[in-house]
Parts: C-alpha cells; sequence; structure tokens
C-alpha cells in the first residue's frame, strides 16, 4: 500500500530548507552552482541527500535532485517515491522536475523559483503536465528569498572572479577535489 508523504508543518519545511540553503553557501565554495536537496521518507527521515556536482565531476547529469533521488531510491531498495517528499533550493529543471515525475516523488518543497529554466511552475509545469504519468504535490517559494539571494551572490562572485582570467566563469581548478 502506497502512504502519502509526511506532510510538513511549515516551521518544518523553514527548517529543513533553511539548512538546506547553509548547506548550499558551503558547497558553493567548491565551485558548483550552490544547489542542494534532501528526500525525506513518510516518517521524516532523510534517505537521500545530493548537491551539484556538474563542475566537480564534469557530469551533466550532476544535478542535485537526481543525487538525491538516487540514493533514496538504493537506500528504499526501491525506485518508486511515492510517500517521500523532496525538498531542494531552486526550483528543478526539466531534466530533474522528469527524473521526479519517474520517481514518482509524492511531493517536491523547493526555494527559489527559476524563471529561466523551472519545470515545475515557472516556465513550464511537469507535475500537471497531460504526459506526466503521476502527480505530486508542489510548494514552491520556501524561503525562496533568502535562497534567490544566496543563489545570485554566488553567481555575481563567479563572475567577478572570472574577470581577466579568460576562463569561464564556472570553470574549476581539476587538481582541487
Amino acid at each position: 500500500m502506497v502512504q502519502s508523504p509526511i506532510d510538513l508543518s511549515p516551521t518544518q519545511m523553514q527548517a529543513w530548507m533553511g539548512r538546506l540553503i547553509e548547506r548550499a553557501r558551503r558547497f558553493g565554495e567548491r565551485g558548483d552552482v550552490p544547489v542542494c536537496a534532501i528526500v525525506l521518507d513518510q516518517r521524516g527521515r532523510c534517505i537521500g541527500h545530493g548537491m551539484n556536482q556538474r563542475e566537480l565531476n564534469n557530469d551533466p547529469l550532476g544535478h542535485a535532485e537526481l543525487m538525491a533521488i538516487r540514493q533514496a531510491c538504493l537506500l528504499q531498495d526501491d525506485w518508486r517515491l511515492n510517500d517521500c517528499t523532496l525538498l531542494v533550493t531552486l526550483e528543478p529543471c526539466p531534466m530533474c522536475a522528469g527524473a521526479l515525475v519517474q520517481a514518482r516523488v509524492g511531493q517536491v518543497i523547493f526555494a527559489a523559483t527559476d524563471p529561466k529554466r523551472g519545470a515545475l511552475g515557472s516556465t513550464i509545469n511537469l507535475a500537471t503536465h497531460t504526459s506526466a504519468h503521476h502527480r505530486m504535490s508542489v510548494i514552491g517559494g520556501v524561503r525562496g528569498e533568502e535562497a534567490k539571494v544566496m543563489l545570485s551572490g554566488w553567481f555575481k562572485q563567479q563572475r567577478r572572479r572570472s574577470v581577466g582570467t579568460g576562463e569561464a566563469p564556472f570553470q574549476t581548478d581539476s587538481t582541487t577535489c
């Protein structure tokens, strides 16, 4: 029998998202876009976590959501996450939103909207799209302004670092891991 995702209170959502934003801020210092995600099971336990590692691993699939989903599926020994909630600091892109539908995640909670690539309401909504075989609950904007400020600050810092170096703004030093 499939259970419903955990019913987080607004206070719990704020607390989890605060932890994720702080974690993203720390991981952003490594050179990747500071996005972090976790998957909570129906009892509120963290069963998957991830952070962006596209630059670090030269991996176009290195998105925080995909890493968190993969870990949760391994721990659950099931690819279906109907009773789980994914929390993430930035609205998922089409690739990640598609993976969330494929994994049948029950609920997604995100902080900052992504007006250029967001696929859970900003540019398209794959959670309710007619092609989606699974519907999930989506809550956006939890500590959204705080996450937006953190992300935009990170991008500004990356642009400042790249001025005059001739390097792409998000290139990392391959000797540091």
